[in-house]
């Protein structure tokens, strides 16, 4: 059986917590595709203590599809992310995890993201804090270690499982790594091995189906969280679950669909459509005139221009066998800054 905490989910595969990608509409179609939990991109406590209105907007969740649903916040002090925790509840967030792996400087800087792979006694009282306080079931998102001279993430797991941490998602590369090179599978396999009775989930370089497979076979980790897999390509989850690829015609009317609530979301016609872009990228990736097309949408600033871009392009479009994935990393790297 698969749990986390009091939560069955009811398969192994979950959407990784992206920023500026893991918002409530990718979520919602990640769900409709059988993902089986889908934590919101990462979001900060002191935002949410100070009831900032951007950062609210990112605790919108659709309660009927999302569930359960896992509000991911960063920060590094025990007691303030304890009170944002508190608030997350309030807006319905049913688990809460905790991001201890992002590597870019803004957050590490603050003792947030991977720097509390350094000190994983404050690590651990986040996790302490925040399930005293709301009683909700704590997850944590690590990396491997701070760099190649630490990695310390056997020590660390200790700690947060110690403290209560309901599950933990390890991503196999050090904060000093990046995005960059090898994810290191031996990694989440040798977490597993040390802690049998945990939930694992394994996190780095999923980006196919056969990926996600090998990563649960080769590791023995409970769970697969995919990433880059998925950008542009929520069907990865149905075919996991033996379900067809996309037609074209599924693919576009799935591109219009995530447009329309994705401009809802974001409230302001200009606003969503130039940062749909990005998603835009990823739905043409790998389809024959896709830079074209990239280049085509860049110029566009109304929705029925996009929308009428997308019917042309999508409808019709095949499969590129000579498409760049380089292109697809970058892509993916700026995505998370």
């Amino acid at each position: 059986m698969l749990r986390i905490g009091p939560y069955t989910l009811p398969n192994p595969f979950i959407l990784a917590p992206m920023a500026g990608v893991s918002e409530k509409p990718f979520r919602v179609i990640a769900f409709g595709m059988g993902a089986a939990l889908c934590p919101t991109e990462l979001v900060s406590s002191q935002g949410l203590m100070r009831t900032n209105q951007r950062t609210l907007k990112y605790l919108r969740y659709d309660a009927e599809v999302e569930r359960p649903y896992s509000l991911q916040i960063f920060g590094g002090e025990p007691e303030s992310m304890a009170r944002a925790a508190v608030i997350g509840k309030q807006y319905g967030a049913q688990m809460i995890d905790i991001n201890m792996g992002c590597p870019v400087k803004k957050v590490t800087k603050n003792g947030a993201g991977s720097a509390l792979l350094c000190e994983p006694d404050r690590g651990a009282a986040l996790v302490r804090e925040i399930h005293a306080a709301t009683g909700l079931p704590v997850t944590c998102k690590i990396r491997s270690g701070w760099d190649e001279h630490h990695r310390n993430y056997l020590e660390v797991a200790g700690k947060l499982f110690e403290a209560g941490c309901a599950a933990l998602a390890i991503h196999p590369r050090t904060r000093a790594q990046g995005y960059s090179g090898k994810a290191d599978w031996s990694v989440i396999a040798d977490l597993k091995r040390h802690f049998p009775d945990r939930p694992i989930i394994g996190n780095g370089d999923v980006k196919t189906p056969e990926d996600a497979r090998r990563m649960l076979e080769t590791t023995g980790c409970d769970f697969v969280m995919i990433g880059r897999g998925a950008l542009g390509n929520p069907w990865i989850f149905r075919e996991l679950l033996g379900g067809p690829p996309p037609t074209p015609q599924e693919r576009c009317e799935l591109v219009l669909r995530h447009l329309a609530a994705h401009i809802e979301f974001v409230g302001e016609e200009l606003a969503a459509v130039r940062s749909f872009r990005k998603h835009l990228a990823w739905y043409g990736h790998g389809l024959h005139g896709a830079a074209l097309f990239r280049a085509e949408v860049n110029q566009l600033d109304t929705a029925e221009a996009v929308r009428d871009a997308v019917r042309r392009f999508f409808v019709s479009a095949d499969a590129d066998p000579n498409a760049s994935e380089g292109e697809q990393d970058v892509d993916y790297r700026a995505a998370l800054g």
